[in-house]
């Protein structure tokens, strides 16, 4: 079965850190783009960051850019997003989601996405 699993979320007080992971199982991760996105109830999917298959190219939105961080290890199969100095605004459902097209330099149409994964929530709050 081909999927992807994210983890790492949980509740953080605002300026912590957090580092979300996304571990694809049944397919290699190598030959696909990954982007982050984030959906709060009651808000439209927003894209956070992408990463292209070879590690070279990413992209974050303005609202998180200084502060995220995406990257990825080919060979644990698994991308990452660290998110530092987090807000409040960013508390939402995070999700990760793999496509075998080229979707940089602007990776936010999720239309482009072939899998994704069942989120993981994030709750920025004192």
């Amino acid at each position: 079965q081909l999927q992807l699993v994210e983890s790492g979320g949980g509740l953080v007080q605002p300026g912590g850190s957090l580092r979300l992971s996304c571990a694809a199982s049944g397919f290699t991760l190598d030959y696909y783009a990954i982007g982050w996105f984030r959906q709060d109830p009651g808000k439209e999917r927003e894209g956070v960051s992408c990463i292209s298959s070879s590690g070279g190219s990413t992209n974050y939105a303005d609202s998180v850019k200084g502060r995220f961080t995406i990257s990825r290890d080919n060979a644990k199969n698994t991308v990452y997003l660290q998110m530092n100095s987090l807000k409040p605004e960013d508390t939402a459902v995070y999700y990760c989601a793999a496509a075998s097209v080229a979707v940089l330099p602007t990776c936010w149409d999720s239309d482009q996405y072939d899998y994704w994964g069942q989120g993981t929530q994030v709750t920025v709050s004192s």
